[in-house]
């Protein structure tokens, strides 16, 4: 429980619990020190009401009239409230001390261990009892001074309190506050932004971390562009070798096929019809041709697409669709391209046309779906590529393979974000490519 707690609770538990804990310290002083405090403060009165017995039991033995001497001193007592004379009428109870006080309340009263201060000295006239000498001391001032005293107390604690709660409570924010925004600069150098610097507040060990993780930030930065612009020249070769290879192959080994296959039809025709020494050999040869040029095509449209450059993206991407419907006829395809695309530079058009052939390669490989839906637009300053199916999906714990791991080394280089996630029973490929000015050509 205590590791779930913010540490403001942390800090306010421990004062709430100090707090109760004075409370019940001062209750039990109460009622420890009270009684021998009351015997202590009484005694002076109680001694004195002894005395004024013995004075009077001593002077009624001497007295020729010790009714009217005993009269008289009752008369002389008068209304006291303290030491007063009870006559002997059979009808006599144990006094008792007055405790009621205006404005304290009873919990209060019953909290007090209050001793029994009253006592009761009898009074004699030739030993015979008539009477007593009580002693009723009035405690309600003692324990209004007692109430006013423990309010102090709790008064006192309660504003103590309050003032390290609120101490606490500020504190804990100039730590806090500081501590959030480390975090949140540690969950965007996590995230891949290190431009952003963190705001370098609060005590002194927390200013030194936020100058640190700034500059692991600026180092990391340094690093990422250096990274980037590597991947980026990276890329950018591939594609000229690839592009280099293509070239050769479409303006090599193409020319060759063609003349061996219309040289295998051109020897085709000529046999004699019934030869099937000779149109056997030659039509094998012409079915193998036939075979290469379709490989040579496809290896073609791996190393380079043809003509992308010439036709544009756009264009280009509608035959990739053409070709996509033509290998899953079954298959409900949407597809949503911008035209826009066809003005892209040659490096983002090889990467918005890799994402898509390696996304939709996928779906229709492993991902058994019924639907898929194909998107390539620009969104204000980017460019937003996805692929949408409703297949199976991927498992939790899958591996990137080679095309995905392609893929997404061509985003990155590009400074761009790739994204695969699984959203209301459909799996979701989506790369965001940042767009600059530059982009796109400007047309005349």
């Amino acid at each position: 429980m205590w590791k779930n707690l913010s540490l403001r609770a942390r800090l306010f538990l421990p004062l709430g619990v100090l707090f109760l804990t004075a409370l019940l310290i001062g209750s039990s002083a109460l009622e420890v020190f009270s009684p021998a405090q009351f015997l202590y403060e009484n005694q002076p009165e109680g001694e004195a009401a002894r005395v004024v017995a013995k004075a009077l039991n001593d002077s009624l033995q001497v007295s020729t009239n010790p009714r009217q001497t005993l009269e008289t001193f009752a008369a002389s007592l008068g209304t006291s409230a303290v030491i007063q004379f009870r006559p002997a009428d059979g009808n006599e109870g144990p006094p008792s001390v007055r405790t009621a006080s205006a404005g304290v309340p009873k919990w209060f009263i019953g909290l007090l261990t209050i001793p029994d201060l009253a006592t009761v000295h009898p009074i004699s006239i030739e030993g015979r009892h008539v009477g007593d000498i009580l002693f009723l001391p009035d405690i309600s001032a003692d324990i209004f001074e007692k109430w006013v005293g423990f309010l102090a107390i709790v008064l006192s604690a309660t504003i103590l309190m309050s003032l390290s709660a609120g101490f606490a409570y500020f504190t804990a924010g100039a730590v806090l506050h500081p501590l959030l925004e480390l975090g949140n600069g540690l969950s965007r150098m996590r995230s891949g932004h290190y431009t952003e610097a963190i705001p370098a507040t609060g005590p002194p060990e927390i200013r030194r971390s936020c100058v640190q993780a700034n500059e692991l930030a600026s180092m990391l930065g340094r690093l990422s562009d250096d990274n980037r612009n590597l991947l980026h020249k990276i890329v950018s070769l591939q594609d000229d070798e690839r592009q280099r290879l293509a070239r050769e192959l479409h303006d090599e080994l193409g020319p060759l096929l063609f003349a061996i296959r219309a040289n295998s039809t051109v020897l085709l025709e000529t046999v004699p019809v019934g030869n099937a020494e000779l149109q056997l050999p030659l039509q094998v040869m012409l079915q193998t041709v036939e075979a290469l040029q379709l490989a040579n095509r496809r290896i073609l449209e791996g190393l380079h697409p043809l003509y992308l450059n010439e036709l544009g993206l756009g264009n280009i991407l509608q035959s990739l669709l053409k070709n996509i419907r033509s290998q899953a006829p079954d298959m409900k395809i949407t597809s949503h391209i911008d035209p826009r695309l066809n003005d892209i530079d040659s490096l983002f058009s090889q990467t918005v046309y890799r994402v898509l052939q390696e996304g939709m390669t996928n779906v229709l490989r492993h991902a058994e779906a019924k639907s898929m839906d194909i998107g390539a637009e620009i969104r204000e300053s980017e460019i937003v590529v996805e692929v949408i199916d409703d297949g199976v999906g991927l498992a939790p714990d899958i591996a990137f393979g080679r095309g995905l791991t392609g893929m997404r080394e061509r985003i990155r280089a590009l400074s761009g974000s790739f994204e695969l996630f699984r959203k209301e029973d459909h799996t979701v490929v989506r790369c965001r490519l940042p767009f600059p000015a530059t982009t796109v050509a400007v047309c005349a």
